[in-house]
């Protein structure tokens, strides 16, 4: 059975992780809305990531005899200034979720919990990938900016990029 404090800190991930695929299915908008489908396309990947770890949390906390409490999705911003903005945007919001996941873990420390223990090894070792990719993606937008190569280029890239 998990205990209440992991439970209600799951169930409030669980918002967090609703709210970046919201957050993230704007940011997917605002790119097709300026003809940039690459982009719009690595953005919707990210969407549905960001539901695949709420599922994540949420079946976990069914199998541990848990309650799932859903609240409410706060409004995503709709406007930024660039490409490069929005990219910034994912990178700052992914180095939050990582510390909201590392705040879980460190509570299931605290509570000797440890299969959410070994369950919140995945969220860590999948956060490091997504911090990199945003790093990466902010990294080549700045490139771009300085050396005056093509978005576009950026834009086939991401396209090119699969489901995972």
């Amino acid at each position: 059975m998990i205990g209440k404090a992991m439970q209600d800190a799951m169930n409030e991930q669980i918002n967090k992780e609703l709210f970046s695929s919201y957050l993230y299915l704007s940011m997917a908008a605002y790119f097709e809305e300026r003809n940039l489908p690459g982009f719009g396309h690595w953005m919707r990947l990210q969407e549905a990531e960001e539901r695949v770890h709420a599922m994540k949390l949420y079946d976990y906390i069914l199998e541990r005899g848990g309650k799932v409490t859903l609240k409410g999705i706060d409004a995503p911003k709709t406007e930024w200034k660039s490409s490069l903005e929005v990219a910034e945007e994912v990178a700052a919001h992914e180095a939050k979720v990582t510390a909201s996941i590392h705040a879980l873990y460190e509570l299931a420390l605290k509570e000797k919990d440890y299969p959410s223990q070994v369950m919140l090894q995945w969220f860590i070792s999948e956060q490091v990938e997504e911090e990199k990719n945003a790093a990466e993606i902010v990294a080549n937008l700045k490139l771009i900016e300085e050396r005056g190569t093509a978005v576009m280029m950026l834009d086939h890239r991401l396209a090119k990029r699969g489901a995972e």
